[in-house]
C-alpha cells in the first residue's frame, strides 16, 4: 500500500520557519503518522537567502511570492511563519484554493480579520490549525487532565505573566513587531495571545476586561535590513516612532465567575521567556513556568494536612502526553517538541478528517479579548468581550 503523503509549502524562513522545519520532520521520525509530510517547497523574499535555507533543511524547491505557492497543485497544505499583517491575505488565499493550514499566532492584526480568515476556512471545509504551541506542553496538558478530574475543584483565580526583556536597550532597532501597520499591537497581542490562548483552554471563556498599556521608548533607529535587525544593524542615525505598547496588564472576568489577570512585558530585566502561569481551586492549586516547562507544580487540599505543601511533577513519565514517543523518564523535551507535537496532530486531522485545537475559531475569540484590552486601555473603562 502506497504511504499517503502531505507536501507542505512553507511561507517565511527565519526564526518561525526554522521551528516549523524541524517539527515537519522529526514528526514522522519519532510518531506513527497516518500520512507523511513532504517538505516541498518554501517560499522568502530573498531567492539567495530562501535557497540556502532550503538546502539546509531539505526543501524540495523555492518561491519568492506566496502566491505561486498558494496555486501550486503539489502542495496540500500552506505553513504560514510570516509576519502576522501578511496573515489574512495568505490564510483566505490558501483556504479558496482548497489548502489546509497551519498558522502561526499572532492571529491577524484585528478581530474583522480574524473572523474573515476563520470564515474562509470553514466556508472551504479545510483543516486550520494556529499554533498557540505552548498548549502541546505535556506538563501544561497534565494541568488539563488535573483540572478535568476535579482536583483543583471550583476554579477562583487564574494569575499569568509572560515577561521578556529582549528591547529594553533603547537603541535596539525598529523591527516589524514594533510596528502597529506589521503587527497590530505589542506584547498585548504577541504574548498575551499565548496566555488568554492558554488561559481560556484550562479555566474557560472571557466576559470582561479592564487593561492599562505602557510605552517607555517612543522611538527606535532604522533597521538596515529585516534580515540583519535582531543582531542589532540599524541604518545611521535615523529614527522612527515605535507604534505599538511595551507593555500591557489586563485583569478580567471569565464567563464561570473566576478572576484573572495578565501580564505582558519586552521590558522585563531578567526575563528571556519566562510565560508562567498559576491556577487556584476549591480542592488545590497548579503553577507553571516555561523556563522550566518539564515541571508543573501542584498542590491538593485531599493531602493530610501534616503533609500538605506544592509537590513538583516531573512530566515526562510514558503516560504523560507525547512522551512515550521521546525518551527515558527523566530526559527531558524542549522548546522545539511543542512544535512537534503540533504537527502531529495536525497530520492526523488532515488524515482522519477531524478538527484540531486551536483552530481559527479560538483565534477569533482570542483577538476578542485582546482587542477588549486595547480598548480598556484607551478609554479607561471595563470593556465586555464580544
Amino acid at each position: 500500500m502506497e504511504e499517503q503523503e502531505l507536501r507542505i509549502g512553507l511561507i517565511g524562513h527565519n526564526f518561525m520557519g526554522k521551528a516549523h522545519s524541524q517539527a515537519w520532520r522529526n514528526a514522522p521520525l519519532y510518531f506513527d503518522l497516518p500520512a507523511k509530510p513532504v517538505l516541498q517547497v518554501v517560499c522568502g523574499r530573498s531567492k539567495d537567502r530562501v535557497q540556502k535555507f532550503a538546502n539546509r533543511w531539505g526543501w524540495q524547491d523555492i518561491e519568492t511570492d506566496w502566491r505561486r505557492v498558494v496555486e501550486r497543485d503539489d502542495v496540500d497544505v500552506i505553513d504560514v511563519a510570516t509576519p502576522t499583517a501578511l496573515h489574512h491575505d495568505l490564510v483566505v488565499a490558501a483556504a479558496e484554493a482548497g489548502k489546509h493550514i497551519f498558522c502561526e499566532k499572532p492571529f491577524a492584526l484585528n478581530s474583522r480579520e480574524a473572523e474573515a480568515m476563520f470564515n474562509a476556512a470553514e466556508s472551504a471545509g479545510v483543516t486550520h490549525y494556529l499554533n498557540h504551541n505552548y498548549r502541546r506542553c505535556p506538563a501544561v496538558r497534565l494541568a488539563k487532565t488535573l483540572i478535568d478530574e476535579g482536583k483543583i475543584g471550583r476554579i477562583f483565580h487564574w494569575r499569568g505573566a509572560y515577561l521578556q526583556s529582549w528591547i529594553v536597550d533603547p537603541e535596539f532597532p525598529l523591527v516589524w513587531q514594533l510596528q502597529k501597520e506589521l503587527a497590530g499591537a505589542g506584547p498585548q497581542f504577541d504574548l498575551n495571545s499565548h496566555s488568554v490562548d492558554l488561559a481560556r483552554y484550562l479555566v474557560g471563556d472571557i466576559a470582561q476586561v479592564t487593561a492599562m498599556t505602557a510605552k517607555f521608548v517612543t522611538e527606535r533607529p532604522l533597521p538596515s535590513d529585516t534580515a540583519t535587525a535582531f543582531q542589532g544593524s540599524t541604518e545611521g542615525n535615523a529614527k522612527g516612532p515605535v507604534t505599538v505598547e511595551d507593555a500591557a496588564t489586563m485583569v478580567v472576568q471569565f464567563e464561570n465567575g473566576a478572576l484573572g489577570s495578565f501580564e505582558s512585558s519586552r521590558f522585563a530585566m531578567g526575563r528571556k521567556n519566562y510565560n508562567t502561569f498559576e491556577i487556584y481551586g476549591s480542592r488545590g492549586a497548579i503553577g507553571f513556568n516555561l523556563e522550566r516547562m518539564n515541571e508543573l507544580e501542584y498542590f491538593s487540599n485531599d493531602d493530610s494536612e501534616c503533609e500538605q505543601g506544592f509537590r513538583t511533577i516531573l512530566a515526562t513519565e510514558p503516560k504523560h502526553d507525547y512522551i512515550a514517543n521521546w525518551w527515558p523518564p527523566g530526559h527531558t523535551i524542549g522548546y522545539e517538541h511543542e512544535f512537534t507535537h503540533a504537527v502531529v496532530d495536525f497530520v492526523e486531522a488532515v488524515a482522519n478528517g477531524k478538527p484540531i485545537e486551536p483552530n481559527f475559531s479560538d483565534g477569533l475569540a482570542c483577538m476578542k479579548v485582546l482587542e477588549a484590552g486595547l480598548r480598556s486601555a484607551q478609554s479607561g473603562n471595563h470593556e465586555l468581550v464580544t
